[in-house]
């Protein structure tokens, strides 16, 4: 595994230097775009938009436009001149309860490596982490960008979560909520039942990229030149007056699948 970024965590007096490392991997299919006449691969160019040629990755530049058309170029060195202790620097701010924050906020895991003579420190934040069951709240500077972020203890490891800030969370405002309505007792109840029946412990082993997999299937049937084939599915029901009896048929169907299960 490569680090992606090496500073300290900082707070109070206390300097533990780290390496950052991305603790999550992107899951998508990857496709490449193919001219439809001979499947030859598409490339994307960079088109310099006054002359209409490609410019090469080492004369592109990044500028930002504080005036119509008039630009200011920045180098990484102008970055870190900056603020060079924040570019270097995962500063806590504060430490606060974990269930105070919102999941709507978290965005990105990374696991926290301490560099060669901190392991001392590192563990101590650790272990006052586990201990006070608090999580710390802290600033970092990140491919040009400063972040919020929260370090908390996972297992035998410090790790750091990327934060939405407040003014990146869209409001809901427009959408078509249903308004607050008297639910039957009765409905509620079966409900009730049903979630207890489907309750089980959380194993993220037990799931799987399922529509990934059937895509990755139709592929390899593709490649061989077989025929692919539409699978009939059940019908799904667009019936919501009668939820009770709905609720009531996906109860027994589950307790079926259950008893066929055990037996």
């Amino acid at each position: 595994m490569r680090s992606i970024w090496k500073g300290a965590i900082s707070f109070g007096l206390i300097h533990i230097p780290v390496r950052l490392y991305s603790a999550s991997r992107s899951r998508e299919l990857k496709f490449k775009l193919l001219h439809a006449k001979d499947f030859s691969p598409i490339r994307y160019a960079r088109i310099c938009k006054a002359d209409g040629k490609e410019v090469p990755w080492e004369e592109v530049v990044k500028g930002y436009e504080y005036e119509k058309g008039d630009y200011v170029v920045l180098t990484e060195e102008d970055f870190q001149k900056a603020n060079l202790k924040k570019t270097k620097t995962i500063e806590i701010l504060d430490f606060t309860e974990e269930s105070k924050i919102d999941p709507i906020y978290y965005a990105k895991p990374y696991y926290l490596e301490p560099e060669k003579g901190a392991g001392k420190a590192y563990l101590l934040l650790l272990e006052a982490l586990k201990r006070s069951k608090k999580v710390a709240v802290g600033r970092f500077v990140f491919q040009h960008h400063e972040h919020l972020g929260v370090i908390k203890p996972h297992d035998s490891l410090l790790m750091l979560y990327q934060l939405r800030y407040e003014q990146e969370i869209l409001s809901p405002k427009g959408l078509e909520i249903p308004k607050k309505e008297s639910i039957p007792t009765k409905e509620i109840d079966i409900a009730l039942q049903l979630i207890e029946e489907l309750t089980e412990a959380f194993d993220p082993s037990r799931y799987s990229d399922t529509y990934a997999e059937e895509v990755k299937a139709i592929i390899k049937k593709k490649a061989k030149g077989e025929k692919i084939t539409i699978k009939k599915t059940e019908k799904e029901t667009k019936e919501t007056g009668n939820i009770i009896s709905l609720l009531k048929e996906s109860l027994e169907k589950h307790k079926k699948k259950k008893r066929k299960r055990a037996a």
